[in-house]
């Protein structure tokens, strides 16, 4: 069996390209793992080849399956739900850090995840506690430094970091940048936390790429993508840094510590 790889880089405007090339070369099912971008350029550029996604999103509000228990056509995969633990991530953060005024997220308004989603969501519950929200903007590797610098002259007092896959293939800049400026900040997979990021919240990349690799399996045996339903994740991690949370002169609550998957030491 041979495993073709294609990566954008966090250049979504490659990836009608990167499709293209996949479908001309024929392969039997392609995985797209880089939220609704690369599943909608996938999808425009082929409507045979079967497709098993992971999305960040509610694949039916989105309009990329009419329903969760029957897809139809040729795709299916699974859905992170990230957005809707954008609340838990708050409340996570008010533990952290008390008495928050200002607190900021980091988005890619070239991620139509950020616009349509993640920031009206992050609006509401900043909103409801209280905080004034900065938005912070990085599209491309050099918009990280400004993005920072920007939260010191906001004053803000912590940080959220958007789900969007090229803010993943940056987290160490993202995470270097949070500890250089002392901004605590919390993110969606553990791996920034694994990084030195301070804390995460969301779920395993590790398990869902295997959930992905059963059902390319399944394809491969004959198994139709309408008949399989889509899937969303039932577990979720939480990782604390005790090595990041010191440097920032944060005391991790006890209960923190006790719900928390993960403690890095």
């Amino acid at each position: 069996m041979t495993f073709r790889y294609r990566w954008a880089e966090g250049q979504f405007d490659r990836l009608p390209v990167l499709a293209a090339d996949l479908i001309r070369r024929k392969v039997g099912v392609i995985a797209a793992v880089s939220g609704d971008v690369s599943i909608r350029a996938v999808m425009i550029a082929n409507s045979a080849i079967p497709v098993v996604f992971i999305s960040g999103s509610d694949p039916v509000e989105s309009g990329l399956v009419p329903s969760f228990a029957r897809p139809g056509g040729n795709i299916t995969g699974f859905s992170m739900i990230s957005n809707d633990l954008m609340s838990k991530r708050f409340e996570l953060l008010s533990e952290l850090v008390p008495q928050i005024r200002v607190i900021s997220l980091l988005v890619n308004l070239n991620y139509r995840g950020a616009t349509e989603g993640t920031i009206p969501l992050v609006q509401r519950a900043a909103s409801a506690k209280g905080m004034q929200l900065h938005i912070a903007k990085a599209s491309k590797e050099g918009d990280f430094e400004a993005a920072f610098a920007s939260l010191v002259q906001q004053k803000v007092d912590a940080l959220v970091v958007g789900t969007d896959p090229f803010f993943t293939s940056r987290r160490e800049q993202i995470v270097a940048l949070a500890s250089r400026y002392a901004v605590p900040a919390i993110y969606e997979w553990q791996e920034f936390a694994a990084a030195g990021g301070l804390v995460s919240y969301g779920t395993s990349l590790t398990s869902l790429y295997r959930k992905v690799g059963i059902y390319v399996g399944k394809v491969l045996k004959g198994t139709k993508p309408a008949d399989l339903p889509i899937q969303q994740p039932t577990n979720f991690e939480l990782v604390i840094n005790l090595k990041a949370a010191k440097a920032l002169g944060l005391t991790v609550p006890p209960t923190l510590l006790a719900a928390a998957d993960k403690v890095i030491e």
